[in-house]
């Protein structure tokens, strides 16, 4: 690692609230990636006779645990129950529901408030919030990190193009931005998005077409400030070839401005996320999202857990994303080097 790049962490790391913000984001992306882990329907380890199973990440039949159907076991049922435990027993996670699976033991009519089973209480299908919640959670960080990645690749590049060369190739290029950037993002996915099956790799591709301006002017301002630097000027007479001076001479430079810039797009890729899933454009109706569950709060008024819950936890994240967003931009910020 490079004294510039280490003198960067430091600051970071001197930004008390930015640097705390980091570790509590991470704890929270951790969290959400071992859902399963955390709830699930099925228990996480059954030791039966002398075998260990992994319910929670294989199927076995009923007829694994003593029982008479060659269908997958349904663990929660009194009857396997009983046969697991005449022989064994059986390790669950803290919460003994998934996000699609409706508590079927409520003497209260859905959505039902808070208890000691539904911590969250549920929602107006009987699904437990928090496991929708911590799958929901998991399903919009992996997409906000995926198009952030996707997005600033596209944009990097196409604004080292246009830095580098500048002339009519730059002259061409901003005025096709400026075209693209005048529309209206939200409204055109929609209208996309509604032409086409509901799908995840849909729903990425749209978005990623409309996201990946957002660093080319960044990018592009760098580029042209350096493209005329000693150093490009001297590779450019020692014979190195275009790509060579791009991608190894100017860019590393480039890159700071830029990383700087990631956790505001990760926000604002989730933001818009939520803000399709809860007009009804985002993801299948069958995947876990935090857009639906603010939308079951608008619907439900009545259960004003469902919108707090989807509220608090979007509040949380996209703050905590924030501050971190400006640690980094300070840390990052050549005027303090």
């Amino acid at each position: 690692m490079s004294p510039i790049m280490q003198a960067r962490l430091k600051r970071f790391k001197e930004n008390k609230l930015g640097f705390g913000c980091f570790i509590l984001f991470s704890i929270i992306f951790l969290l959400s990636l071992g859902a399963e882990l955390i709830a699930n329907d099925k228990p996480l380890l059954v030791k039966y006779g002398s075998s260990l199973y992994l319910p929670a990440f294989k199927n076995y039949p009923e007829t694994a645990f003593g029982g008479v159907f060659e269908t997958e076991a349904d663990y929660k049922d009194p009857a396997v129950q009983q046969l697991i435990n005449e022989k064994g027993w059986a390790l669950w996670p803290i919460n003994h529901f998934s996000y699609q699976t409706p508590n079927l033991d409520l003497a209260v009519p859905v959505p039902s408030a808070p208890t000691a089973q539904n911590w969250l209480g549920t929602d107006d299908q009987g699904r437990d919030v928090l496991a929708r919640i911590l799958y929901g959670l998991r399903v919009s960080l992996l997409f906000g990190f995926a198009l952030t990645l996707a997005s600033a690749v596209l944009g990097i590049a196409v604004g080292a193009v246009q830095g580098y060369y500048g002339g009519w190739i730059d002259l061409i290029g901003q005025r096709i931005l400026e075209v693209w950037g005048g529309l209206p993002m939200l409204f055109m996915v929609m209208i996309l998005v509604s032409m086409f099956t509901p799908s995840v790799y849909w729903l990425f591709a749209i978005m990623l077409l409309f996201g990946w301006p957002a660093l080319v002017g960044l990018v592009r301002a760098e580029f042209l400030r350096a493209r005329n630097f000693d150093y490009v000027r001297a590779a450019r007479s020692l014979g190195a070839t275009d790509r060579a001076i791009i991608f190894r001479h100017i860019l590393p430079n480039a890159m700071s401005s830029s990383l700087s810039q990631l956790p505001f797009m990760l926000t604002a890729n989730i933001t818009a996320l939520t803000a399709l899933d809860f007009l009804g454009y985002g993801l299948p109706p069958d995947a876990a999202s935090l857009g639906e569950l603010l939308l079951q709060g608008k619907n439900n008024l009545n259960a004003p857990w469902l919108a707090l819950s989807g509220f608090f936890t979007l509040a949380i994240v996209l703050s905590l994303l924030i501050y971190i967003g400006e640690a980094a931009r300070d840390a990052f910020d050549p005027r303090r080097q």
